[in-house]
């Protein structure tokens, strides 16, 4: 688990910008994984009407003992992402809700920098998220990473 970030040292403490455009970049073009909570895969499989079986087959693969996200086509699409939106948006799993605001992502600004050539909503033109928002975001996410 990563150290509580002090405020007076975070490098972000005043804040960093950032709108989502809901362009769906983050959702799409490289392999990777979206692990679900058990109670994730609950809340998801109810929303679309499934069965836990059978939510599991349609939608789940198995990475060791987590489970994550199928993706589908040449660009690693999250099963979910269907014209560049989220078919699962109001219970998308916690890793997206919390996207850009990961740990790793937060660790320097080269970091933050890096992902916004990949996220149009980090943007220095956004609104700025405030440093406690931003806290505490990162801790739902930390908390919530299965490693």
């Amino acid at each position: 688990m990563l150290p509580i970030i002090e405020e007076k040292k975070a490098w972000y403490k005043d804040g960093l910008p950032f709108k989502c455009t809901g362009c769906g970049k983050c959702c799409t073009g490289s392999p990777g994984y979206v692990f679900l909570k058990e109670h994730e895969i609950d809340v998801i499989a109810e929303y679309l009407g499934l069965s836990l079986e059978e939510f599991g087959r349609k939608y789940l693969r198995q990475i060791g003992h987590l489970y994550s996200l199928k993706e589908i086509g040449k660009e690693n699409d999250c099963i979910f992402l269907k014209d560049n939106k989220c078919q699962i948006y109001p219970v998308r799993p916690t890793q997206c809700k919390t996207f850009p605001f990961w740990p790793r992502v937060l660790k320097d600004k080269k970091s933050w920098l890096e992902t916004a050539n990949e996220c149009e909503g980090i943007d220095p033109n956004a609104p700025i998220v405030p440093f406690e928002e931003i806290e505490k975001i990162r801790k739902v996410q930390e908390k919530n990473d299965p490693k």
